[in-house]
């Protein structure tokens, strides 16, 4: 099975490869929408270069796609590109988005490709629990939600970490896995990485939300 990850960079992205990899599938190519408007319905905007970075650490193709994240165009714009390369399915992170998922599906049926969710309503408990369990780096990138102050931004999710995360999303009531918005994240390393990513930028905080500006990401390879 030769399979393409569509990827922003983020921890659905990175469990959703990962998931592709343990069931032996040739990953050819990471995918990723940059969206050059600053907006998009469908997918993820800020810190996708990172991508490239993942995909060099894993030894993976990158191959970037611009949109300008116009809704009736930027599935069009995938679909042109994937439609160029030989892969038999396309595996993507989404996790709860109904809009996402049938999107994706019907893109991939006009195109004679599987579409598969492999995290479609996975407990957000286990899914943030397990990416940490299995070695990921998981930065957050951006908080905006009661419970999560500046100090969560920049911060990679270690054992104890989660654990305060879990524990705030029980008394603030967020989802724990982000997937309401609360944070978002970029995946700096990974079981199937060969080293990790170092990223450098500045926190711009907003009073009740916040997220890091990136000025610098760079790779630092294993030995």
């Amino acid at each position: 099975m030769r399979v393409a990850i569509l990827s922003s960079g983020g921890k659905d992205s990175a469990a959703a490869w990962w998931w592709a990899i343990c069931k032996g599938w040739d990953v050819t190519a990471l995918i990723t929408m940059r969206v050059t408007s600053g907006d998009s319905m469908m997918f993820q905007v800020p810190g996708t270069d990172i991508v490239e970075h993942q995909a060099k650490l894993a030894k993976v193709n990158w191959i970037p796609i611009n949109t300008e994240g116009v809704e009736d165009l930027e599935i069009y714009d995938l679909e042109q590109e994937l439609a160029r390369i030989n892969i038999d399915a396309l595996v993507c992170g989404a996790l709860r988005s109904d809009y996402q998922k049938s999107r994706l599906e019907r893109m991939c049926s006009r195109i004679g490709i599987i579409s598969y969710t492999p995290l479609w309503h996975q407990s957000a408990l286990s899914h943030i629990t397990g990416l940490v369990d299995n070695g990921f780096g998981v930065m957050i990138t951006s908080v905006a939600c009661d419970g999560l102050d500046e100090s969560w931004i920049g911060k990679i999710l270690d054992q104890d970490s989660l654990q305060e995360l879990i524990q705030l999303s029980e008394k603030y009531r967020f989802n724990v896995d982000g997937e309401g918005g609360e944070y978002e994240t970029l995946v700096v390393r990974g079981p199937h990485f060969d080293g990790k990513i170092d990223i450098v930028g500045n926190v711009k905080w907003h009073g009740r939300r916040g997220e890091l500006i990136i000025d610098k990401m760079s790779v630092s390879l294993d030995g």
